[in-house]
């Protein structure tokens, strides 16, 4: 498999002040992917063999170590960065090191919450617990949110996570009239700002980009009652204990936090813990944000939708060698993770393979590099509209 080396976040959006393209045409171009029927749910599976689950001790006990004690080394590093004005290139360029490397806890985490690590379940969520809380990310919430974004993925009603408004709906409507006020440089670096800054909170805080039967808000944290705008519960009353337990991990480290504050200064908490913090969360949104949104990449309402050719509609990108080692694969497999998420990520390298030579029209990959295809997502995708050509929406 080919890859390409890409630039971390930070340099990403500084190169892009360089590379933004001219002002784009806003027509709008309908496109079925390929001409191939979509096969079954069984069929995608069967190209996937069951030897692709199987635990490898050393592989996944090596990843978690890698990440981990590189993510120490990091963090320890940052806590001997002086106070300083004088030193803020050293902590910009610490914070973005650093949040790029603790993003591998964070994939390996997510791995957990998919079965996919370890066959000890207990065991399995313990780390994922961990993991998650130290990035203060509700590890059984969201557990749970994701798992109904696989169930129902590019779904534009049961979806969940980058789901886009239909230019029909409120926001749709405003979305286009703020593309259309402000132009496609300017729109673009709003919506940078709004996905990679606030996007992460926003979703966790408010469940912005869930589906529409879910309504607003849809938090991560609280139990919300269901009304006439919501016609499906992300958290039903029944999952009130595990997120009280996500919450509780969460008190702990921010309590930990506030004591290293007291101890040490909230000043260094801020720029030892917070920078890489932010980092972490660009990482997350530029690799989610990517995976599932373009152009040319369809969403379905009830009568279109199929959870193959949902699965289907996710994207591979060419991240490089050195990111994918970073945070394993997570944006260079995706295809194969939504096909069969418990396939642990040093097995989906194998199971692309599989799913690229027998599906080469359906199984998405996009060499464009990875600060290219950011601006061309931020400044032309906004809100989806129904093609007349297949029934599917597009933006």
């Amino acid at each position: 498999m080919n890859c390409e080396v890409s630039c971390a976040p930070f340099d990403a959006v500084r190169r892009l002040i360089a590379l933004v393209p001219p002002a784009l045409s806003q027509s709008h171009r309908f496109e079925q992917v390929s001409s191939e029927p979509y096969p079954t749910k069984a069929e995608l599976l069967s190209c996937l063999p069951p030897e692709l689950n199987r635990f490898d001790p050393l592989k996944a006990w090596g990843s978690l170590g890698m990440s981990v004690g590189l993510s120490l080394l990091a963090y320890g590093v940052g806590t001997q960065i002086p106070l300083q004005w004088a030193a803020l290139p050293l902590w910009l360029l610490y914070g973005a090191v650093t949040g790029t490397v603790a993003m591998g806890c964070w994939v390996i985490a997510h791995e957990c919450g998919h079965n996919a690590f370890h066959p000890n379940r207990r065991l399995e969520a313990c780390v994922g617990f961990v993991l998650h809380s130290l990035l203060l990310v509700p590890y059984h919430c969201w557990a749970r949110s994701h798992a109904v974004h696989h169930a129902h993925c590019n779904h534009l009603e049961e979806g969940e996570t980058h789901v886009p408004p239909r230019v029909s709906s409120p926001t749709g409507q405003i979305t286009e009239a703020l593309k259309q006020k402000l132009g496609l440089r300017l729109f673009g670096w709003v919506s940078l700002f709004n996905h990679l800054v606030l996007g992460w909170p926003l979703y966790l805080f408010f469940g912005a980009t869930g589906g529409e039967d879910y309504g607003r808000p849809t938090s991560h944290f609280r139990i919300l009652a269901g009304g006439i705008e919501r016609k499906r519960l992300l958290f039903p009353a029944s999952f009130r204990g595990l997120m009280l337990r996500s919450n509780l991990g969460l008190i702990a480290v921010l309590m930990a936090l506030g004591c290293a504050a007291i101890q040490f200064s909230l000043l260094r908490v801020l720029c030892v813990y917070g920078l890489p913090y932010l980092v972490v969360n660009v990482w997350l949104v530029v690799y989610t944000w990517l995976q599932h949104t373009d152009l040319n990449i369809p969403h379905f309402s009830n009568q279109e939708w199929s959870w193959a050719k949902g699965a289907l509609q996710t994207v591979d990108r060419p991240y490089g060698p050195v990111l994918n080692l970073l945070h394993h694969g997570i944006g260079s497999t995706h295809v194969c993770h939504h096909i069969k998420s418990t396939i642990p990520h040093y097995n989906a390298w194998r199971g692309t393979a599989l799913l690229r030579q027998r599906y080469p029209e359906l199984v998405r990959y996009d060499p464009t590099p990875i600060h290219q295809a950011l601006w061309r997502v931020a400044t032309r995708c906004g809100a989806v509209r129904q093609s007349p050509v297949d029934g599917a929406y597009y933006y």
